[in-house]
């Protein structure tokens, strides 16, 4: 069984502590390389330490990924010409109705898939939602029509996505990073399963069940692999 990651940086920082205090109590009795050595050990695991609290933290909102699952049932309504409305239910139960403009529902996600040795922690592949839009079939539209985007992501004072672009120390950890986006018509009343898996966002028509331990089991049941045309990693 997995441990979770705060506990594992808690027992490393607990640790570094030790090293340390034993560094003090060999400092005392004036044993310089037995300090030297025990400081070294205590302040590099203090650091690892760290390094892990910044993960568990840069990693809130994302959702483990071992397989397939859904990520939200979505009802699509038009509401006029290029109007619509895209009403999001999610496996935990909540809801989120957003208006939109375009002539295509449009989806994107955030994916972090981890080395093998941060599976040991474990840490395995990860996603989150990013964002909503409507989108227009039409290039010049897109340049031109209101552009309509809302957040799907949770706020956090870390992020990993961005995390790992930014500090280095993070390579040995996290093999990639990167964004997936996925889009369907909004011209007809239509429900969809928004699907994730370790290639990317896809869309399958799809109704969402009523109960919420439903909801709850449908998010992970298998199924085939086939993509609707509008789907990009």
């Amino acid at each position: 069984m997995e441990l979770p990651l705060s506990l594992i940086a808690i027992a490393v920082a607990f640790l570094g502590l030790v090293f340390l205090i034993a560094a003090a109590a060999a400092l005392a009795r004036w044993r310089p390389f037995a300090f030297t050595l025990r400081s070294l050990l205590g302040v590099a695991l203090i650091a690892v330490a760290a390094v892990l609290a910044i993960i568990g933290v840069g990693t809130v909102g994302y959702q483990a990924l071992t397989k397939e699952k859904v990520a939200a049932w979505v009802r699509v309504e038009p509401t006029g010409p290029e109007r619509f409305t895209a009403k999001f239910r999610f496996p935990d139960g909540r809801t989120a109705t957003y208006a939109l403009s375009g002539n295509e529902l449009y989806v994107d996600a955030h994916i972090l898939k981890w080395k093998p040795i941060a599976n040991l922690l474990g840490l395995h592949t990860q996603y989150e939602l990013d964002r909503v839009a409507g989108r227009y079939r039409r290039l010049d539209d897109e340049q031109a029509r209101v552009r309509t985007v809302y957040p799907l992501g949770h706020s956090k004072p870390l992020d990993m996505f961005d995390l790992r672009r930014d500090f280095a120390v993070l390579a040995p950890l996290l093999d990639v990073e990167y964004g997936s986006a996925s889009f369907v018509p909004a011209d007809r009343s239509t429900e969809w399963e928004l699907r994730v898996s370790t290639s990317g966002l896809l869309f399958r028509p799809g109704t969402a069940p009523r109960s919420r331990d439903a909801l709850s089991r449908a998010s992970t049941r298998p199924t085939g692999s086939a993509r609707t045309p509008g789907d990009r990693a």
